[in-house]
């Protein structure tokens, strides 16, 4: 069982990569800007995507348990960890949870860009 979903996510995170890749470059090459917008609109696309597949996973069966693996852990991982954190926040306002919210959100932030700051420092 956890081989066949080590399987599910690994071939997921493979394609949401490769999407990941394709989109960037698309849009680099169809606007050229200092603003990364590839990056933002892969971020947005992630987050839509996971949104739809969370909400019809909570409407039922429509989605069995191993397209999740499939679809959100793997795919939409693989295209962007943004999306998992995005509804990982949604999760913590639906429950109520704002100071987990806020502590979550900041701190990943900050400290992400601070710890990218100190590890390119390290090397230089």
């Amino acid at each position: 069982m956890l081989f066949k979903d080590i399987l599910l996510v690994g071939l997921g995170g493979g394609v949401g990569s490769v999407a990941r890749f394709l989109c960037q470059r698309s849009v680099s090459a169809w606007y050229p800007h200092a603003f990364p917008f590839g990056t933002f609109i892969v971020n947005f696309l992630g987050c839509f995507l996971i949104g739809l597949l969370l909400g019809l996973m909570e409407k039922g069966s429509i989605i069995k348990p191993e397209m999740r693996l499939l679809l959100v852990t793997g795919f939409c991982g693989g295209f962007t960890t943004f999306s998992a954190f995005a509804a990982e926040n949604i999760q913590l306002l639906k429950d109520g949870r704002l100071l987990y919210f806020t502590v979550y959100t900041v701190a990943s932030v900050v400290l992400g860009i601070l710890a990218t700051f100190v590890g390119l420092s390290i090397v230089k």
